[in-house]
């Protein structure tokens, strides 16, 4: 069985004076890529079955903005991740989702895509290399359970910067 795993990069944040990484918004233009990002998610990925999402505001947010209402788990290791935590992560997730979003922030995503992506010298993966924009996002199938998911375990099918 192949499932899909899509990583989104949270939204434009912004740097309100005295709020701590942590908890800074999105700002507008953030609000409304988000936005974008779920409508692209909706139009050309199968439906969502669950969701991990980072626990700081702007991942948080981003979540809302795209609409997407499955069941959510919220973890703090996504916030200052490595690549490793956040495949640990995904390792524990039920065999019964099809479909994971993970949002979170850079540069762990793109190193987690690049990681667990089995071709580098695709027109996607120079994208990724080269930027993971706000709000981007990044498809992957992946071949077997979520448990066994490692290094070259998927490939990259698309990449997206809604604009």
């Amino acid at each position: 069985m192949t499932r899909t795993l899509i990583l989104l990069r949270h939204g434009k944040s912004a740097y309100p004076d005295g709020v701590a990484d942590h908890e800074r918004p999105l700002a507008p233009r953030g609000r409304r890529e988000a936005g974008l990002a779920g409508r692209w998610l909706r139009a050309h990925q199968p439906p969502i079955d669950a969701v991990l999402c980072s626990s700081a505001t702007r991942a948080r947010k981003t979540l809302a903005e795209a609409a997407v209402e499955v069941p959510t788990e919220i973890l703090d290791d996504l916030y200052e991740a490595t690549p490793g935590k956040i495949v640990d992560a995904i390792r524990q997730v039920p065999d019964d989702v099809s479909t994971l979003l993970v949002v979170g922030h850079e540069p762990v995503l793109s190193a987690t895509t690049l990681l667990l992506s089995d071709d580098h010298d695709s027109d996607a993966a120079r994208q990724i290399i080269e930027k993971f924009p706000t709000s981007a996002v990044a498809v992957l199938a992946v071949r077997g359970p979520w448990h066994d998911l490692g290094p070259r375990g998927a490939a990259l099918v698309d990449f997206h910067i809604p604009r």
